[in-house]
């Protein structure tokens, strides 16, 4: 009996399709149940970027009076860690990202932290399922709204314990600070990323 040396079609055009980084990638695991060396690196990466990127902050609303109210870009590395290894990606690096400001700030890194969270595992979660440029504007807008209702909470409840305002004086600053500063933030970081994730995901699909 002879066995055809002909190649499964099924086999030969699952080769051919290109393996996306944000597919291949979003179980956080490796076939084998460990987890890749190529996925550690990537994931360190991510992290180490959320790092550095965390510490360039400035000021971005016009009135001096709310300088201590900083913009940093590392919300823009969470997001794209998101799309392309998916929202455990997020995680991780929303959280070991900012691991130098727990001892100089604990309780304001706690509260960007969340913030983090909030934005960027919903958007890498709504990206996963509709992965299409429409869903990234669906995941980045829900990730922003999620985001914007964490940053007011957490600085009706966080804000209080380590600056000693009261919290009717953090209410006060929420529509002609807080809005307007979280709304610029994540308008910036939802743009940033939509404009810069393909390029990024084919250089990692390498």
């Amino acid at each position: 009996m002879s066995v055809s040396s002909q190649p499964n079609s099924a086999d030969s055009s699952n080769a051919a399709k290109p393996t996306r980084p944000d597919l291949a990638h979003s179980t956080g695991v490796a076939d084998s149940g460990r987890w890749s060396t190529r996925r550690i690196a990537m994931y360190a990466l991510f992290v180490a970027l959320a790092m550095a990127t965390s510490f360039i902050s400035f000021p971005i609303l016009p009135n001096p009076a709310f300088s201590f109210l900083k913009y940093d870009p590392s919300g823009i590395v969470c997001l794209i860690a998101g799309f392309a290894y998916g929202p455990a990606a997020a995680a991780i690096v929303s959280v070991l990202g900012f691991v130098p400001h727990v001892f100089m700030n604990p309780w304001g890194t706690l509260m960007a932290v969340l913030v983090a969270l909030a934005l960027s595992v919903p958007a890498a979660l709504i990206y996963r399922h509709v992965h299409t440029r429409k869903g990234a504007v669906i995941g980045l807008v829900v990730g922003a709204l999620l985001a914007l209702v964490a940053a007011i909470a957490g600085n009706l409840v966080i804000t209080p314990i380590y600056t000693g305002w009261p919290v009717s004086e953090v209410a006060a600053i929420i529509v002609p600070a807080l809005l307007p500063f979280n709304l610029i933030k994540f308008v910036i970081h939802g743009v940033v990323t939509f404009l810069v994730y393909k390029p990024i995901s084919n250089l990692l699909n390498r």
